[in-house]
This record gives C-alpha cells, structure tokens and sequence, in this order.
C-alpha cells in the first residue's frame, strides 16, 4: 500500500504555517477591531496580545508535535491525551465547518476582489469560487512538493507584499497630520474591547498549527514540526504589528473604523491605482492560503480513516503522487456545498475562532496531560518555561472562550451545537470499529 512521503524542509513547512495565517484578515479585520478599540496604542496592544497567545500556543505545541510526528498534528494530540472521542470532536468540527467554511469564506473573498479586474454577478463568483477549490485541490493532490513549492511562492508574494505596504506607511508618516495617541487615555470598557477586538486579531493570527497536520510528510518531523510553528507566528506576529502601525501612519482612526478594505483606503489615499493594486495583492494572499487549507486538513480526515474513526476510503493514498487524494477531494465537494450556502456565513469570523480556539486550549491543556500520562516516551523538545507557558497559553484562551461566549452567544451556541452533532456520529464509527476488530 502507498504512504506518504517525507518531503518537506523547514523552510517550506515554515511558510505552510505563515501562509496559513496570513489570508485576508490583516487586509479586512483592522476595521473591526478598532471599532471595538478605537485608540492607537490598545490597537497595538491587542495585535500583540495576540501574537502572545499564538507565540505561547506554538511554544507548547513544540513538545507535542516532537512527541507525535504523525500526520493530522493537533487531532493525534488530542486522541492521545484524551481519547479517541475529543480526537474525532476535533475532526469532525474542522471537516464541518472550520477549514471548510474558512475555505468556503476565502474562495468567495478571492472572487469579489477579481470583480476589480473581470466584471462578475453573483453566480459567476460562485462558479470562479469553486473552480478555485478544485483546481488548487487538483493540484495539490500531485504531490506534496508542488504544494511546498506553492507555499513558497505565494507566502513569499504575501509577505513581500506588506513589507512593501510597512516601508510606505513609515515613509508617508505626518505627525501633524495624524498623532499617533499611543499613551493616551484608554476609553471606557477597554478590557470587553480588548476582548472583542480579540476575534479579529485571533482569526488573523489563525493557521500557524496547520504545519503539525503535515508532519508525516516532514523531513526530521520531531525538530522541524516544532521549529516551523514557531518560527511562523513569530514571522507574522512582527509583520502584522507593522502592518497596523503602517495602517494608522496612513488613516486617522475612523476611517479605518468605517472600512472593510483597510489596506485598499490607505494605498488608494496615495497612488492613484493604489486601491486595484492592493486587489491584486489581497486576491493572491487569499489564493495562497485557499491553497495551503486544501493541502493541509486533508492529513486530518486521513488520519482519522487510519484510526478507523472516519470512511476508511478516506486514508487511501495515491500511488503515483503519494497524497491522501480521497480525502482532499472530500473537503473540496463539502466546501463547495457550504459555498453554495454563503448566506450562513456572514458571522463566520466568531463561529470559526471560537471553536479553533476552544481546542486549541484543550491540546494546550494536552501537555500537563500526557506529561503524567506517558512520562517515558520521547520528548526531543520540551515546553521552554514549563509550566508558565502552556499556563499563560490556556489562560488567555480560556478567558477568550470565556467572553465569546457571553459577548457572541448566537455563534457560540451554533459552533456548540454542531459539536454536538457529532457525538452520535462518533459512536456509531466507533461501534462499527469494535465489529470489525
């Protein structure tokens, strides 16, 4: 039978986990956030907070991805600290709506910005959103060094992209224009805002554990799993905290409060065709990450079939290219599905972060877990700082979780509820494994 081959670098798995993140959000989610925090200096803070958070959840993430070098990453993380259930909730939510609604979401956004160039009605976005699903499933599905050479290419054309947006907005900067009040007084309810203003921070920062679902086809998986999460939040933690700074040089604040196109305002204030440039910008981050999302969940379900949790079709790999074809053409189809029901995902920014992060949290709690749990097995990189870091990691998250939930409660109990649509479904896989074993 065909395995997955051990293909990618470093230096390719490191820009799946920038890539991943870096979507449309640090273009569009600026206006959300400062209309919950409408002051320069608690912008950058909550940016940084986080990239904290994120820089922490990797840092924990460090020893579970060198314990488990096992493709699906934060599922295998979760099965083995806690069970086979929480593994499969896990599965189950990402395949139902989070990577698939994410891809359903960006698919849409890369076909509304090609409305700059190719005129479009609604149906033909629809069309230009799935064929973009499929072609890049098809040509992921090739092998995984063709989707190593697309992370390069197009996180490299991303992260060009806002170095050059950065260097504008330190040199077109005027200070008697636009005061930067970074030392002002905060406004009233500033911790709610940092909160709120926390979902959009959070689904920007998002993706950077994607690298641990391609672990079975990572070279050195145990040293380079770990060292490429890291390395990937720390690369988008500085460029976004840039990218703010750059954004408020450019706009006073209720512009930025007033737009859903934050990067587009602030080049079309200076350059003529700064607007269509910046277009063109954001619909090649947005079809880099397409990318990268249909190359990457794909290992989850797989693993799943391995595990016989999910269709054992889904674990078939292909024998030319070495890839878990059935299964990323299964995420394709289902994501296509939602795409056709896009009119549920006007608030899929909450729904989508606060389920990422509630497990997130759990696998953060995972460590402390399997650390009694299994004591003896392999550990080639440990936490740095144990226990203050997986602590600060599950705290801040929980408080997140926490506030979503009372802040967000509609999209709360949706994201709930399809949880728990899964517990049936669950058992009936796991009463059909006990049969065949």
């Amino acid at each position: 039978m065909a395995k997955l081959e051990k293909r990618l670098n470093l230096w390719g798995l490191t820009m799946i986990a920038v890539g991943a993140c870096i979507g449309s959000g640090i273009f569009a989610s600026p206006g959300q956030i400062v209309q919950e925090l409408p002051h320069h200096g608690l912008i950058l803070i909550v940016w940084l907070l986080g990239g904290v958070i994120a820089l922490t959840g990797a840092l924990t993430f460090t020893e579970l991805g060198s314990m488990y070098p096992k493709a699906g990453g934060v599922y295998v993380f979760l099965r083995e600290a806690f069970g086979d259930y929480m593994g499969f909730l896990y599965g189950w939510v990402i395949l139902l709506v989070i990577n698939t609604g994410a891809l359903a979401a960006l698919a849409i956004t890369f076909a509304e910005y090609m409305t700059f160039f190719v005129p479009m009605g609604q149906t033909a976005k629809v069309i230009l959103a799935a064929i973009t699903i499929l072609g890049l499933t098809l040509i992921n599905s090739t092998g995984v060094q063709t989707s190593q050479w697309l992370a390069n290419v197009f996180t490299g054309a991303k992260l060009l992209a806002l170095f050059v947006l950065i260097f504008i907005g330190l040199s077109f900067y005027d200070p008697g224009e636009i005061p930067l009040e970074l030392t002002a007084t905060a406004p009233d309810q500033a911790t709610n805002g940092l909160m709120l203003g926390l979902i959009g921070v959070l689904w920007a920062m998002g993706g950077w554990h994607h690298a641990s679902y391609m672990a079975s086809e990572t070279i050195n998986a145990r040293r380079t799993v770990p060292r490429a999460m890291v390395l990937g939040v720390i690369i988008v933690m500085t460029v976004y905290i840039l990218t703010n700074l750059a954004y408020m040089m450019i706009l006073p604040l209720d512009q930025i409060a007033g737009s859903d196109k934050v990067a587009g305002d602030a080049m079309a204030k200076l350059f003529p065709y700064g607007g269509q440039a910046i277009a063109l910008v954001i619909a090649i981050s947005v079809f880099g990450t397409i990318a990268i999302y249909t190359m990457s969940a794909p290992r989850i379900y797989y693993a799943m079939a391995e595990d016989k949790l999910f269709f054992e079709s889904l674990k078939k790999i292909h024998p030319r290219f070495k890839t878990p074809t059935n299964a990323m053409w299964f995420q394709a189809i289902w994501a296509i599905v939602l795409l056709l029901g896009m009119g549920t995902f006007k608030k899929l920014i909450t729904y989508v972060t606060f389920m990422d992060i509630i497990f997130m949290t759990l696998a953060g709690v995972a460590v402390f877990i399997l650390r009694k749990k299994k004591p003896d097995l392999e550990r080639p990189i440990r936490v740095p700082l144990f226990p203050i870091v997986p602590i600060i990691f599950i705290g801040i998250s929980t408080a997140f979780v926490i506030s979503t939930f009372f802040g967000k409660p509609e999209q709360a109990w949706a994201g709930l509820i399809v949880l728990g649509l899964g517990i049936p479904v669950y058992r009936w896989f796991r009463n059909r494994k006990a049969k065949q074993t």
